[in-house]
């Protein structure tokens, strides 16, 4: 009979331990999350433009008017964050891709705008006090068992640039443009591709201004921050493989494993570079450009051009939400005073298309002889594909260099990184290129 408390005290101790795996989230949901996307899973991605009718340079020049506002906001924000003035940081906010997405239980499908520079997830939640427009039904979190609201002193709120404790952690997102979301930091189900991760933490918004974002249903924030997809997924790799500007062939967001470059994504030779830090700004993904060459001719560019400042000013990131790439303005004199040497056509001033430089073709020709450009980066000699530089409109008669300049910050656009594999690796703080056709992907 002695034997028996001990017995029944073990009883207990086994029963309360199996009580606390099964309700405690940080185990149970770690262990999920990580089964269901062990192998890694895809993302299809879409322009914010190829449901319209337009012609390439009709679209280039829609996506140029949204990258030259996302260039100032993004020139303005390492040197906003420096001052202590600032209540409310800014961040660059639009995009030019789309992801599905789902999200919540039973999943409820949605399109939301890839960000590789921000963090935050959120999307328009009912009940609404303001919200703008949007393609897909706005979310309710009361037709969902999978929604709750995450702590005041969870991690994750503390991560907010800006929040308040009162109904939950309540933040406040703004952006460049007098875009702004806020609402209530919330944890739920994302739904990628029939990949399900449980206890994601997002923005739920319920006051939601601008017009930014009417493209999609909010933003899925891919920077380096603790609050973007892949720091909450714990995901050291994530990629994606950009189709050329004038199709309407989907892209492709990697995430996990799959991000991994390797022969079967058919790609060439893999070019590898570091990621800077920028602490005034880290979540962007900054690299170092060392130089560029023209043709045969290393440009005589100063070493300090694309040097990234002790006060967080210049240097050059890149970017899946500006379209063209943009260099520091004398810097890009150099290019485009080097090309106008080197292409023996006229050059048009017209400017009609936006661009800094185009060229007349000649009558009913659409193949042109232009010369090689290429990237010194830090450890990586990126040579692009003429179509990723030069764009050509038979119709208009010309041929535009697709760069502009800049001051300050520099940017690689998404035009020049098209057909590659764009490789974040962030245990090892690096970024590679593979050529890759994406559409094969």
């Amino acid at each position: 009979m002695a034997s028996l408390p001990f017995s029944l005290s073990s009883l207990l101790c086994l029963a309360l331990a199996l009580i606390l795996i099964l309700v405690s989230p940080s185990c149970s949901t770690s262990r999920r999350a990580l089964d269901n996307h062990k192998n890694g899973f895809r993302i299809t991605l879409k322009h914010v433009d190829s449901g319209g009718n337009f012609t390439k340079f009709e679209r280039l020049e829609r996506a140029m008017k949204r990258g030259r506002h996302r260039l100032q906001r993004l020139s303005a924000l390492a040197l906003e964050s420096k001052d202590s003035q600032v209540e409310s940081p800014v961040y660059p906010g639009n995009g030019e891709f789309l992801m599905k997405l789902a999200i919540g239980t039973p999943p409820v499908s949605y399109a939301g705008i890839m960000d590789t520079g921000s963090d935050l997830i959120w999307t328009q939640c009912k009940p609404c006090q303001q919200c703008f427009d949007q393609p897909t039904p706005i979310f309710d979190p009361k037709k969902s068992s999978s929604f709750s609201k995450v702590s005041c002193s969870s991690k994750l709120c503390e991560a907010l640039p800006m929040s308040s404790c009162k109904d939950g952690c309540e933040y406040l997102y703004t952006y460049g443009d007098y875009s702004s979301t806020q609402g209530v930091l919330a944890s739920e189900t994302f739904t990628f591709n029939k990949v399900s991760i449980p206890e994601v933490g997002f923005g739920c918004g319920e006051d939601n201004e601008g017009s930014g974002f009417s493209q999609g249903a909010g933003l899925v924030g891919l920077g380096r921050g603790p609050l973007s997809l892949v720091s909450q997924l714990g995901e050291a790799k994530f990629s994606y493989c950009l189709t050329s500007i004038d199709e309407t062939k989907t892209s492709t967001l990697l995430i996990g494993s799959l991000a991994s470059v390797n022969s079967s994504n058919g790609g060439g030779e893999i070019k590898t570079t570091p990621l800077i830090q920028n602490p005034s700004q880290p979540s962007f993904y900054y690299l170092s450009l060392e130089g560029i060459t023209v043709g045969d001719t290393n440009l005589p560019i100063k070493e300090s051009t694309f040097a990234l400042n002790e006060d967080g000013s210049g240097g050059l990131i890149i970017d899946s939400g500006t379209t063209i790439t943009y260099l520091e303005e004398s810097a890009f004199d150099l290019v485009k005073k080097e090309f106008i040497s080197q292409i023996k056509l006229p050059v048009d001033n017209s400017g009609s298309t936006g661009l800094d430089l185009c060229f007349t073709l000649p009558s009913g020709s659409t193949d042109v002889e232009v010369p090689k450009l290429v990237f010194h980066f830090n450890g990586a000699d990126l040579a692009l594909p003429g179509e990723n530089y030069m764009i050509a409109d038979s119709s208009m008669g010309l041929v535009c260099l697709a760069m502009g300049s800049s001051s300050g910050m520099s940017v690689l656009g998404n035009v020049q990184q098209q057909n590659m594999l764009v490789v974040h690796d962030l245990a090892k703080e690096t970024i590679s290129f593979v050529p890759t056709k994406c559409d094969q992907l």
